[in-house]
């Protein structure tokens, strides 16, 4: 048993998840089906097609593969497969500079004995040799496993799921659906035992909401987690195409993070560091260029460059306009009549946040005045409210960045003044009113807001205003802590001390450890497993659930299982 009471599980072996199915040689391979088209947009089998045999491909040897292969974006008849051709990722990726044919396959068994899908997609140089698949004519609601082979070489298997068909009952595909709710993920600050267990856990869904990567200057205690060193050091960002390449390339190495995305499809957003620590729109953190904001057409070409490297990496369905700054992923998928998953985007359409001290903190009053700030831009906002309304689910779930609940509190010692972290939802309550509002006069059933970013777990109640704590709650929010980044307020007892006077809202609170949070979704419940690491210096750190959460259909609000 484990110390939370569950049976053990082994755990994958690595080298299995990597490797695993890979016996096939590459004739045996082209044998069971991989044929010369690419995906299809129809339900329709793919028509027979002339079997490409297994041609190696001048330069491209063992280890092309070695940044994995994932899945993501499930719709009921189809999945986005990702993988990126790069033996050398922190140094370019080491490929020719012309663009590669990749094979693909999707089989019902991990032996590919029953073929259902495959095609050819080309790498583009100009992309990075990454790959994005979009499959489509799979059955909804089951498993499929996936794999590349790009020349001779065949890369590992992974496995992923599709979501239930639209307008199936909410006890269709198995009654409910399973995901990890994860964020910040500092590759400096430690491993990543948290993803050994999530492919453990073998979910349905990885919903990861921000801070994939870092920014930051190499600077670790552990030798093998130093940042790669960006084109400038010494500013505590990345600026390039390169730089965001060879950062990605680097977390991407990881196994613990390659097995958490073979073992499952990824729903991703970005939060700030995927381009630059707290930037909104197209306005630059103050503190990394000698305490001065960028020229705006200067941040545009580091954003444009930081969303490129996003799109090259991610398994996301998304139109990607290379060297634009723009570049829309905030987008709705469903999961039968059980959930609906509106996942949002707050830093690309943001207005700045009020205040100017580069750590974010300042007087709560100034998010209450920020009556023009949004987070989310006036588009977005009506797209959210547009869907809510239109909602016929069970569960209505919103993945977004920063804690939503409000969070106010004072340092001891201070002036007697409320503060709070304007970065978060706090520094535009107005707009988080509207939010609010929203949710709650759309009537939508069931509403769960998804949030990380704050490296530490909570549990909230929210409402459309927080200081008045007798008005009805009108949906929960549960915070995820870090896969590995440090928790940066002053200690636990300070936060639930400050909770205690100033936020009687929050249900529960822990900083002091990371982890991530499981969550499933029934048509009767959804139940909240809060897990932590106890050590993220050791690889094989034991996971654990600290606390469960349940809240019940038809019932705001979320209680101790």
């Amino acid at each position: 048993m484990t110390p939370d009471g569950a049976a053990e599980r082994p755990r994958p072996d690595r080298r299995s998840l990597l490797l695993g199915g890979l016996g096939l040689g590459g004739a045996a391979l082209a044998a069971v089906g991989l044929a010369a088209c690419g995906g299809s947009d129809d339900a329709s089998p793919p028509a027979p097609a002339t079997l490409r045999a297994p041609t190696p491909i001048a330069g491209v040897t063992d280890g092309v593969f070695g940044l994995g292969v994932a899945s993501g974006d499930p719709l009921p008849d189809g999945v986005i497969l990702w993988t990126r051709l790069a033996p050398k990722p922190t140094e370019g990726g080491g490929m020719p500079a012309r663009d590669i044919p990749v094979d693909w396959q999707v089989a019902t068994d991990t032996d590919f004995r029953s073929v259902v899908r495959a095609g050819t997609e080309t790498a583009r140089a100009a992309l990075a040799h990454s790959v994005h698949v979009d499959v489509r004519g799979l059955e909804p609601g089951r498993d499929y496993y996936y794999r590349f082979r790009a020349g001779s070489v065949l890369s590992p298997i992974g496995r992923t799921r599709t979501a239930a068909a639209p307008g199936a009952g909410p006890e269709a595909a198995g009654g409910s659906l399973a995901f990890a709710l994860v964020s910040c993920q500092d590759f400096q600050n430690g491993y990543w035992p948290a993803f050994d267990a999530i492919a453990a856990d073998r979910p349905d869904l990885v919903v990861h909401v921000g801070d994939y990567i870092y920014e930051y200057d190499p600077d670790s205690k552990f030798p093998d987690r130093r940042h790669t060193t960006p084109r400038t050091p010494g500013l505590d960002q990345l600026q390039t195409l390169a730089d965001y390449r060879n950062r990605y390339g680097q977390y991407k190495t990881d196994p613990a993070l390659q097995a958490a995305h073979l073992a499952a499809p990824w729903i991703v957003t970005w939060d700030d560091h995927e381009v630059e620590n707290n930037y909104a729109n197209l306005t630059d953190e103050i503190g990394d260029t000698g305490a001065r904001h960028q020229d705006p057409a200067a941040f545009a070409r580091q954003r444009a460059a930081a969303y490129q490297a996003y799109y090259e990496h991610m398994p996301i369905r998304a139109r990607l306009n290379p060297g634009s700054p723009d570049f829309q992923i905030y987008r709705r998928l469903a999961f039968g009549s059980l959930a609906t998953l509106n996942v949002m985007d707050t830093r690309q359409y943001r207005t700045p946040a009020p205040g100017s001290d580069p750590s974010a903190i300042g007087a709560a009053a100034l998010g209450g005045a920020n009556t023009g700030g949004t987070m989310a831009g006036a588009e977005q906002e009506r797209w959210l409210r547009t869907g809510l309304d239109a909602s016929r689910t069970r569960w209505n779930l919103i993945a977004q960045q920063t804690m939503m609940a409000q969070l106010d509190g004072q340092l001891p010692g201070g002036d007697g003044q409320t503060l709070t972290n304007l970065d978060q939802n706090d520094g535009y309550r107005p707009y988080r009113r509207r939010v609010l509002t929203g949710v709650r006069d759309s009537k939508a059933r069931n509403p769960v807001v998804l949030s990380g970013d704050l490296h530490c777990a909570w549990v909230n109640d929210l409402r459309v205003d927080f200081d008045q704590p007798e008005t009805p709650v009108v949906a929960t929010e549960f915070v995820c802590t870090s896969i590995s980044s440090a928790f940066f307020l002053i200690s636990d007892d300070f936060v639930r001390d400050n909770n205690a006077r100033f936020n009687p809202h929050v249900r529960y609170f822990r900083g002091d450890r990371r982890g991530y949070t499981r969550i499933r979704v029934t048509p009767a419940e959804c139940r909240a497993d809060l897990r932590v690491v106890a050590d993220i210096s050791r690889r094989d750190s034991p996971v654990t659930t600290d606390a469960t959460w349940v809240i019940e259909d038809g019932r705001p609000g979320a209680q101790p299982a």
